[in-house]
Order: C-alpha cells, then structure tokens, then sequence
C-alpha cells in the first residue's frame, strides 16, 4: 500500500447543506457521480456521501460509524491566517470550538465542527512551511 490518501468521505445525515457549508468555505465541486459530492483538494479529494448509503456501502448500521474521534487540518501559511478562516467557518454555519491560540509546541491554531460534526483543525506550523501550492509535508519544503 502507497504512503498516501486518495479519497477522504465524509457521512452526512444532510449531504446538500453539508456541500453548502463547504461552498459557502469557497471550496469548488467536481462534476461526480449521482449521491456524491466531490471537492478536489491538493493530492486529494474530499467526497461528501449520505451517512445510510456509506452504512450500506461499509455493511454497518449507522449508528456504529462514530462520530468526532479524528480531525481533519487545514495548515495555513502564516499565524495571522488562522483566526479569519475559524470566522469564515462560523460565517458558513460551522460552530468553533475553540478560537485561535498559541499552542505549546510553538504553533498557532484553533478548531471547528462543520454542520455535521467533522472537527476540522486550523494550524500554522513554523516548522513545516508550506509547498508552493499549499501542500503540507510534516518536516515542511524547504
């Protein structure tokens, strides 16, 4: 198995105001099959999917796909970026968790839920500069 993440899904009970929320981000969709909503990232694609068709698709009830155990982050390239994209997300009808701050490690962050609930981190890292289109790598481009 590649070292790599192609497609990430979310399950929404709500996939049309789900996909809302992450248009309203600026977030531009693809053209994707019936009952999947897609948002091309760097590297990756983002995939919005009824929560019942995914708990169909996994052969589990819906109930037993959880909910809140991993986040999703968003690395900005400089500390002053953070705040203004939390308020962005509120704008959306996103709900931040915990506003902007300074972070023990040397960091910058803050966190929000979308409408469904994924918990999504906002974080300029010092340490790991971002690549010229964005893309993050742990130790960072340099």
């Amino acid at each position: 198995m590649d070292q790599r993440i192609s497609l990430i899904t979310l399950g929404a009970k709500d996939p049309a105001a789900l996909a809302a929320f992450y248009d309203a981000l600026g977030w531009s969709r693809e053209d994707s099959p019936d009952g999947v909503i897609a948002y091309d990232l760097i590297g990756q694609t983002l995939g919005i999917y009824p929560l019942e068709k995914l708990a169909e698709d996994i052969g589990l009830p819906a109930e037993e796909l959880g909910r809140g155990a991993s986040t999703f982050s968003h690395n900005v390239p400089n500390k002053e970026d953070v705040a203004p994209l939390l308020s962005k997300a509120e704008a959306a009808g996103g709900r931040v968790l915990k506003p902007a701050h300074d972070i023990f490690w040397g960091g910058h962050i803050g966190y929000f839920a979308d409408p469904e609930g994924h918990i999504w981190e906002v974080a300029h890292n010092p340490f790991s500069a971002l690549g010229p289109r964005g893309e993050f790598r742990w130790n960072g481009y340099g």
